[in-house]
């Protein structure tokens, strides 16, 4: 992509209003002004939330969005340019229950209030090997989305990453997490797959075109202290391939 057209998503990305990218001051530190108000201000409803943290292009926010009319469906990200796809989408086709945020996930606490959000999807995600502290189901952001969930919310995981798999399943494993829904092959062990995991990104497309197994777990973060897990993930480091598009 070139700079002149990540200039152009950028300057189109401010006429979304289905677009919200807060300043680092609004966020950082302090209460983002729509925290607690998401309903009531923003979707104008009292239906339940669900986030997409990374969602890069918006296809699982926006896919689910229209699948489930009674359900608001909020992407995060922080690159805008991926954003613009999605947001283009839903302002263009006025989807009423979709929207993106524009901000780091680290902010979460800042613009969400708890038990704001209802569940939490994290679709292909860098697997920050090596690097557990960013890594989108580490104690640490497991921590922070629990903060912002009902108590029956459930974190769905779709990747291609058999490291970021592994990793999850043995963090859940090992501290006793409630999980409801685990495959290292969900296309190959399933005929059907239901409608909501039908749903295939950008990253996805390619990644199944090459033959690579998708893995699904959905589980519930319950209410314990949490532990990193005793999980060595080093053979799975050395033979993973990550494809950039």
């Amino acid at each position: 992509m070139s700079g002149k057209d990540k200039l152009r998503k950028f300057r189109e990305n401010e006429s979304f209003s289905c677009l919200l990218q807060p300043a680092t001051a609004e966020v950082l530190g302090t209460d983002y002004r729509l925290k607690g108000r998401w309903g009531k201000e923003f979707f104008r409803n009292d239906n339940p939330i669900v986030l997409e943290l990374g969602c890069g292009k918006g296809e699982y926010t926006v896919g689910l969005a229209e699948m489930n009319p009674g359900t608001n469906y909020i992407g995060m990200d922080i690159k805008g340019a991926r954003l613009w796809k999605g947001a283009k989408y839903v302002h263009e086709n006025s989807v009423p229950n979709a929207a993106f945020l524009r901000t780091r996930i680290e902010f979460i606490d800042s613009v969400f209030a708890p038990g704001e959000i209802s569940g939490i999807w994290i679709t292909f995600a860098d697997p920050q090997i090596g690097r557990e502290r960013k890594r989108l189901t580490s104690p640490l952001f497991l921590e922070r989305y629990r903060r912002v969930m009902d108590g029956n919310g459930i974190v769905h995981l779709k990747t291609d990453s058999k490291y970021l798999y592994s990793y999850t399943k043995a963090l859940a494993v090992q501290n006793g997490l409630e999980i409801l829904a685990d495959t290292e092959d969900l296309y190959g062990e399933r005929d059907d797959v239901g409608k909501e995991l039908s749903i295939k990104t950008f990253y996805e497309s390619h990644y199944l075109k090459m033959g690579m197994p998708i893995n699904y777990m959905a589980f519930r973060i319950g209410d314990v202290p949490l532990k990193s897990p005793q999980w060595d993930g080093s053979a799975l480091a050395a033979e993973h391939v990550r494809i950039k598009f």
